[in-house]
């Protein structure tokens, strides 16, 4: 067997369904997918992967949500919560949850993530003084804050834009 053989990528595998999935269902399903392929040793370092994962998670939600994505210190990915549920355009955040999330979870750094149900990912001004108070709230206990994540149409990431 030739070198190259041995290194070929494993044929895709295939998923089957007893019944027909909504929209909804079928991105759940996607983002589990992709969240398992990921949890087994894979670090959110690449941009479009985060990016991909959040749209995903995150797109065809109805109501904003608020979410983080708990990571090792290989950046490896512990968990996915969603933390707060809003209305339309607005979603309460409190820093004392996200630490505590982050202690129970012994994570080393945070991407956090929100949807804007308009479509319009933007980041708000609401949406910059946030994240300012998340990070410094995470800096007093050494967490590092990679990214935040604006899931609408498009994605708009804070640390491409350099509002981290």
């Amino acid at each position: 067997m030739s070198n190259q053989e041995n290194n070929s990528p494993k044929p895709p595998k295939n998923y089957v369904t007893t019944r027909r999935l909504t929209e909804q269902e079928l991105f759940h399903r996607a983002s589990e997918l992709l969240e398992d392929k990921l949890a087994r040793g894979q670090a959110f370092c690449n941009p479009n992967t985060v990016k991909d994962f959040l749209r995903f998670k995150l797109a065809h939600s109805e109501r904003e949500v608020f979410a983080v994505m708990l990571l090792d210190s290989q950046h490896q990915l512990i968990e996915f919560r969603e933390l707060f549920y809003g209305t339309i355009n607005a979603a309460p955040v409190y820093p004392r949850e996200i630490i505590k999330a982050v202690v129970e979870t012994n994570a080393a750094a945070v991407i956090f993530a929100h949807n804007h149900p308009s479509g319009v990912a933007e980041p708000s001004d609401a949406d910059k003084r946030v994240t300012d108070r998340l990070k410094t709230a995470l800096d007093t206990i050494d967490v590092q804050t990679l990214d935040h994540i604006v899931v609408g149409k498009d994605t708009v990431s804070f640390a491409e834009r350099g509002l981290l």
